[in-house]
């Protein structure tokens, strides 16, 4: 029998590895970039200046250290949840709040009050990215009124696709015995499938307008480009990126027939042609290298073992004791 001492080890001893393996990785860039602060890159001295570059450095260490500051942020959380006992805490509080209502309704609640109260803490995080580094370096498009909306439409979203998505999970925990990890796993890899569908035409135009492409020159070009690459698409779309940010981008969404490569219009409008079909070119060779498919056999594979080891710990007692959660036991 596990003791509740050794759970603490084993879990401590991933989130610490996991934690040394992302600071690794953002450590190492920050002095790659330190140690070549002084100098433009060889194939790139004559086209852009010593000034350029380091405005460039900046805001990449900038962002790094952001990102190192949410990893501990991240931690201070995910520990504060889990052994001080306010995830119990904050379950307890929903339960006496509302008596009268059913175990998925009350999970349902319980988990969207946590996920709300996280963005909250997040919140100024991504407050001062937009508003603060982003402004800084002259990327910032974003007005106060669309942080606002977008926020507001991201959590009618989330609350829209959530809640049947969570009442589905719910409702195999209750009636598929032992097994409901599996059927959760295979519902929420089919809701991928169907978001990768939907998002283009449903969900990305709620946030931004996209319209048809204009350049037939640029068109024949880009035709070239996914000829030679063996890849079909039929759609162009230019996307008003510039009602947030300068920055510039293109990439490719959807699924099936429904696939579109979409440009920012501050990529159109920054770059010539042949520098917008080399951002292109970067884009589709992650699908030509299969990157994408591995990425989402990945994702799958971790995700069911994920739910795999949720399934074993939620039948056994050392879960809730260790996070210390009672009432909560099914044991």
């Amino acid at each position: 029998m596990i003791s509740v001492q050794f759970f603490y080890i084993i879990f401590i001893t991933l989130l610490t590895l996991t934690t040394l393996s992302k600071l690794g990785l953002l450590l190492l860039n920050i002095k790659h970039i330190t140690k070549h602060f002084d100098r433009v890159p060889s194939q790139f001295q004559d086209k852009i200046t010593l000034e350029e570059h380091q405005k460039a450095q900046n805001y990449t260490i900038t962002k790094n250290k952001l990102s190192i500051f949410n990893i501990f942020l991240n931690i201070g959380v995910l520990l504060f949840w889990l052994f001080t006992g306010a995830l119990n805490t904050l379950s307890q509080q929903i339960i006496t709040f509302f008596p009268n209502l059913s175990e998925v309704t009350l999970a349902i609640v319980i988990i969207l009050s946590f996920s709300f109260i996280n963005m909250l803490i997040d919140l100024p995080v991504s407050i001062y990215t937009t508003f603060v580094i982003e402004e800084k370096y002259g990327f910032n498009k974003t007005s106060p009124k669309i942080f606002i909306i977008d926020l507001l439409k991201g959590l009618a979203l989330s609350m829209i696709i959530g809640i049947p998505l969570l009442s589905l999970i719910f409702y195999f925990i209750q009636y598929s015995g032992n097994l409901w990890w599996l059927y959760a796993w295979l519902l929420i890899i089919t809701f991928q499938f169907v978001m990768l569908w939907a998002y283009p035409r449903f969900i990305a135009p709620l946030f931004n307008k996209f319209t048809p492409m204009q350049d037939s020159e640029l068109i024949a070009q880009i035709n070239k480009l996914t000829e030679k690459c063996k890849i079909n698409f039929k759609d162009y779309y230019v996307m008003n990126a510039s009602l947030r940010s300068s920055h510039g981008n293109a990439y490719f969404t959807g699924f099936g027939n429904n696939r579109r490569i979409v440009f920012f219009d501050t990529l159109l409008e920054t770059l010539n042609r042949d520098q917008v079909l080399a951002v292109l070119a970067h884009e589709l060779g992650h699908l030509v290298k299969g990157h994408i498919k591995k990425h989402l056999i990945i994702y799958s594979l971790v995700l069911l073992f994920g739910l795999y080891l949720l399934g074993v710990l939620f039948s056994s007692p050392l879960m809730y004791e260790a996070f210390h959660i009672v009432n909560c036991s099914p044991a």
